[in-house]
C-alpha cells in the first residue's frame, strides 16, 4: 500500500478555558492523534508559559510547542528586565504576534489564561491566523463544535472556583463523547491570587452521555485476572 507522507492529516482535541470570580480554570482531553492513529493517549496540552501564566495548545502539537517555547523564553527575558511577572495581556499578545507573523507556516489555535494582580483573571483566545480575542470563556480545537450550544446554556457570570472546575470537565467530557479526535483524561489548571492547582481526572470518572457504554477491562486484564501462571516444572 503506498502513503503518501507528504498529505495533510487530521489533528483533534478538546481546549477550555473559564474565568470565574477569581481566577480562571483551564481544562483539556489528553488525545494526541494523527489521522485515525491516536499517537499519544495521555499527553498534557496545558502548558507552562510564566508561574502565572499558562497556554493550551491545539493543532499540530509541534507547531504549538515551538511557539510555546519561544513565549517561554521571551517572558523570561521580560521579567528580568521589568522585575516582576508578566501579564496575561502581554503573554497573549506576544502569542498573537509570533502567530501572526507566520500565520502561513503555522497550524494551530491556542488559549492563554492566567492571573496577574492587575487585571485578575483573564481568558484570550488566539486562533488559526494569529488574531486575539478576550473572553470570559473560550472553547478551541475539533471537540468545540458540540460546545458552543452547551456553553451559552451553562456558563454564567461570577462562578465560584468548584463550579468553573466542575463546568470545564463536564464540558470536555461531553466533547470526548461526541468527538472521536478528542479522548483519555482531562486535565485541568486552576490560577488564581493563591497559586496554581493542577487537578487529573481519569476516563473512567468522567460522566457518561447519552449512548455512551460503561468502561469494562481489556480482555487482557481480564484473561490475567482469571488465569494464574503454572509452576515452573523442574
Amino acid at each position: 500500500m503506498d502513503i503518501d507522507l507528504s498529505a495533510p492529516h487530521s489533528m483533534g482535541t478538546t481546549i477550555i478555558g473559564v474565568t470565574y470570580n477569581g481566577g480562571v480554570v483551564l481544562g483539556a482531553d489528553s488525545r494526541t492523534s494523527t489521522g485515525m492513529y491516536v499517537a499519544n493517549r495521555a499527553s498534557d496540552k496545558i502548558t507552562q508559559l510564566t508561574d502565572n501564566v499558562y497556554i493550551c495548545r491545539s493543532g499540530s502539537a509541534a507547531d504549538s510547542q515551538v511557539i510555546s517555547d519561544y513565549v517561554r523564553y521571551f517572558l523570561h527575558q521580560h521579567t528580568i528586565q521589568l522585575g516582576q511577572p508578566a501579564t496575561v495581556k502581554v503573554a497573549a499578545n506576544l502569542v498573537r504576534l509570533l502567530s501572526y507573523q507566520n500565520k502561513n507556516m503555522l497550524q494551530m489555535g491556542v488559549i492563554v489564561g492566567g492571573w496577574d494582580k492587575y487585571e485578575g483573571g483573564k481568558i484570550y483566545s488566539v486562533p488559526l491566523g494569529g488574531t486575539i480575542l478576550k473572553q470570559p470563556f473560550a472553547i478551541g480545537g475539533s471537540g468545540s463544535t458540540y460546545l458552543y450550544g452547551f456553553f451559552d446554556q451553562a456558563w454564567k457570570e461570577g462562578m465560584s472556583k468548584d463550579e468553573a472546575e466542575k463546568l470545564v470537565v463536564k464540558a470536555v467530557s461531553l466533547a470526548i463523547a461526541r468527538d472521536g479526535a478528542s479522548g483519555g483524561v482531562v486535565r485541568t489548571v486552576t490560577i488564581n491570587a493563591d497559586g496554581v492547582t493542577k487537578n487529573f481526572y481519569t476516563g473512567d470518572s468522567l460522566p457518561l452521555w447519552h449512548e455512551e457504554l460503561e468502561p469494562h477491562n481489556s480482555l487482557l486484564d481480564i484473561l490475567l485476572a482469571s488465569s494464574s501462571p503454572e509452576p515452573m516444572s523442574t
